[in-house]
């Protein structure tokens, strides 16, 4: 008898901060059963043949790059710290940041290249090395958090930090310092050897899927065949609208796929060129 038994790989999913919550809710949003429990470091979802681990989101990166892990979910800047080979398969739409350099509001300095030979506090050496360059040898302190406290305490004349909204910076006493060195988001990452195996690019399709249907609304409405064309050309759809005749053979019925963003400025143009009957739908999953 055949063994039709699903192989199992292993998942990385942040298990704290800003990216757990997210991650976990794409998860479920794709079919996944990425349960975690209070203290659990891992859950089996054996219908679709994962295992997956809740991983501290810089600990990941050397998960996947060893092949610990065939896949995880983290920010690209905790991959771009660590150096690790695992290969960025998939951005997704969370867990935006920058990482700033930030001086006491007082100071001289004007511009990062003021920073070079300064004593630099941060999280993310490796980061603000890659940034430097060989040319400048700034000093790192390297601390695992509350940087920004640092320059109080004497023990840097600046920092680089992960920036959301700049106030813990300015209640520091701190003002940010030129553009950011590095831009992050969430991102899919798999080992180099897993990444084209059927149970990873399984994966990457439900993900694009979902956000594919993040993305795209479906608009369905009629139009009378006077105005098919003009109409077609609002609505042009993904690849192309989905066009049927209806009854009244005057009229035409007209389905397509329209960003997200400009659904409701699609609608209104679609109803001042003589459509009727323009619904809107919520598309819960996608293949392309």
């Amino acid at each position: 008898m055949q063994n039709c038994e699903k192989t199992m790989i292993k998942v990385a999913v942040p298990n704290k901060g800003v990216l757990s919550e997210p991650s976990l809710d794409l998860l479920k949003a794709c079919g996944y059963k990425a349960n975690k429990a209070t203290k659990s470091l891992s859950s089996i979802d054996n219908a679709n043949g994962i295992e997956f681990y809740f991983l501290r989101p810089n600990d990941i990166p050397m998960y996947v790059g060893r092949g610990i892990i065939d896949a995880g979910i983290t920010g690209i800047d905790f991959c771009e710290e660590s150096d690790s080979p695992a290969v960025k398969v998939l951005d997704l739409p969370f867990g935006t940041s920058k990482h700033c350099a930030a001086v006491p509001d007082k100071s001289k300095w004007q511009s990062l290249l003021d920073l070079r030979n300064l004593r630099i506090a941060t999280s993310f050496p490796g980061i603000v090395k890659k940034y430097f360059g060989a040319s400048a040898t700034p000093e790192l302190v390297v601390l695992e958090g509350a940087v920004e406290i640092s320059v109080g305490l004497g023990i840097a004349d600046a920092v680089v930090d992960v920036v959301e909204t700049g106030t813990t910076l300015s209640q520091a006493g701190l003002r940010i310092l030129g553009e950011p060195l590095f831009r992050s988001n969430a991102a899919l990452f798999a080992h180099p050897d897993r990444q084209n195996t059927p149970e990873v690019q399984t994966l990457i399709r439900r993900i694009e899927g979902k956000l594919m249907a993040m993305a795209y609304k479906m608009v369905e409405y009629d139009v009378p065949s006077a105005l098919l064309e003009k109409a077609c050309a609002v609505t042009p759809g993904f690849e192309s609208p989905t066009v049927a005749p209806l009854q009244n053979k005057d009229w035409y019925s007209v389905k397509a796929m329209v960003k997200s963003e400009k659904v409701n400025s699609v609608m209104d143009e679609l109803r001042d060129l003589g459509c009727k009957g323009i619904l809107l739908f919520t598309i819960e999953s996608a293949r392309v």
